[in-house]
């Protein structure tokens, strides 16, 4: 087992790397049902981006629709990236009654979702 030490090495450094107090990045890309109407979508578009009016923990928010070429989105539409000051502002956030609210009307037309934090590094 001597991969164990270089993991737990680089674990240990990845984790060090986070930091409790710096920005986090929240990232999150939809693929809605086929049925999904384009009212709904609409609809729900407005709503995230209404988000950001309600619930002073988000820092920014930014987000569009797909327009790559490249063919790699599987079936992904709609992209989210928004910023925190901290972890524990993320964390308001995604309890807050807003986002809860916005996460009811989203689910019966959500086929996935893809969710990503970081702590950007430069």
């Amino acid at each position: 087992m001597r991969l164990l030490p270089i993991f737990t090495a680089l674990l240990m450094t990845m984790t060090s790397a986070l930091s409790a107090d710096a920005p986090i990045r929240h990232v999150v890309s939809f693929k809605f049902k086929k049925e999904a109407s384009p009212a709904e979508v609409q609809k729900i578009e407005e709503a995230f981006a209404a988000l950001k009016g309600k619930i002073p923990q988000i820092a920014s928010l930014e987000w569009g629709t797909n327009i790559s070429g490249e063919n790699l989105d599987k079936g992904f539409t709609h992209m989210w990236a928004s910023t925190f000051a901290d972890a524990a502002a993320l964390k308001v956030y995604l309890d807050h009654p807003d986002h809860q609210a916005f996460v009811k009307l989203l689910k019966p037309s959500l086929e996935d979702a893809f969710v990503f934090d970081f702590q950007p590094r430069k």
